[in-house]
């Protein structure tokens, strides 16, 4: 995969969204099978389920319902790019996703959390002057890799619902 371009997913959204989850661009594991968040190791969507109180969902398809049952959009900063293996930190050639041109489609939405160091970057780079028209936060990655600055399961739980709340 080093010297095959990979795109982002088609985002998952309606008109009833009115948070968008950011992240930087899909791993490995998610390409494969097309769904976000497709490694079981992720922490996205244990974190969701943990903060609204339900029950495991295996499905991918009953995972997406949940999303716009909770009015939560998904999507990636990063359209298209250049990445050998899963880490951000392996990234070149990012081109942005056409983020402006989904936010006038889908008016509703009002916060916007990035997933990640990587997909805050790249949304400061790319999308700066949209800090003042949305409530934008940098969150913690629910990536599974190891990291510097990671946060226990539990932190990470306690800064993301912090997005989720009114």
């Amino acid at each position: 995969m080093a010297n095959q371009k990979i795109h982002s997913l088609d985002p998952i959204i309606d008109q009833h969204a009115n948070i968008l989850i950011l992240g930087s661009i899909p791993g490995k594991q998610s390409l494969m099978k097309q769904q976000y968040y497709g490694n079981s190791r992720n922490h996205f969507w244990p974190i969701l389920f943990e903060i609204y109180e339900r029950e495991w969902i295996e499905n991918y398809e009953d995972k997406v319902a949940f999303l716009h049952e909770k009015a939560i959009a998904l999507w990636d900063v990063i359209g298209a790019c250049y990445r050998e293996g899963s880490l951000d930190s392996n990234i070149t050639e990012a081109e942005p996703n056409s983020l402006e041109d989904l936010l006038d489609t889908y008016p509703a939405i009002q916060r916007i959390g990035c997933n990640g160091t990587k997909a805050y970057q790249t949304f400061r780079k790319h999308f700066a002057h949209l800090i003042d028209r949305y409530d934008v936060r940098k969150l913690p990655s629910t990536s599974p890799i190891p990291g510097r600055y990671n946060k226990t399961f539990e932190e990470k739980v306690d800064v993301w619902k912090d997005i989720f709340e009114e």
